[in-house]
């Protein structure tokens, strides 16, 4: 089967890796910035926060996060820095419909550090990573950032996979902290 390539930001795109023949005409992807406060932007880091805090305490604990590790979480997470100058933030729609988001801050006058890549679970395998990733290195670009690094979990093996696919390879540790288990990077051009 051929892949179609990752859509630019705001582009519309086919179903990722569905040929572009026979993607339905109404399954497209528009990503583009929008303030990390804004109310929208609070509901899909939410849900990002959820989906990643379930997952944790299920690989971890064989359970839910309870509403109040839930929240905790949440007031700990802190978004502000996914703002400019030096950050942005990113939502995706789907058919028009908010699907996904994703974070960009400036570790260095070089690096870009992405963060809070989440696709709403009935979004999923519909190219919406792709779109994200996409739009989250052309806007790195235009912070100046020559490359993107990000660290992740062992359990998120399909953030893993996606970012391999899309060029990042796995490097030495550039942060810490519990949920910091693997860390990779790409260099852009």
């Amino acid at each position: 089967m051929t892949r179609t390539p990752p859509a630019p930001a705001g582009s519309r795109a086919p179903a990722s890796g569905t040929p572009a023949s026979r993607a339905p005409a109404s399954r497209a992807w528009t990503v583009a910035a929008r303030p990390v406060d804004d109310p929208l932007s609070a509901v899909l880091l939410r849900e990002y926060l959820v989906d990643v805090a379930h997952r944790y305490y299920q690989h971890h604990e064989r359970r839910d996060a309870t509403p109040e590790e839930i929240e905790r979480a949440f007031a700990e997470m802190g978004s502000d820095d996914l703002a400019p100058p030096h950050g942005v933030f990113l939502l995706a729609h789907h058919d028009g419909e908010p699907a996904g988001c994703a974070g960009l801050r400036l570790l260095d006058d070089r690096t870009a550090e992405l963060k809070r890549v989440f696709v709403r679970p009935a979004q999923r395998g519909l190219g919406g990573g792709a779109a994200l990733l996409a739009a989250a290195e052309t806007a790195a670009g235009e912070l100046g950032a020559g490359r993107i690094a990000l660290d992740t979990r062992l359990d998120l093996v399909e953030a893993r996979a996606l970012y391999a696919r899309h060029g990042y390879r796995e490097v030495a540790p550039f942060t810490r902290g519990r949920y910091a288990e693997v860390w990779m990077a790409k260099e852009l051009g």
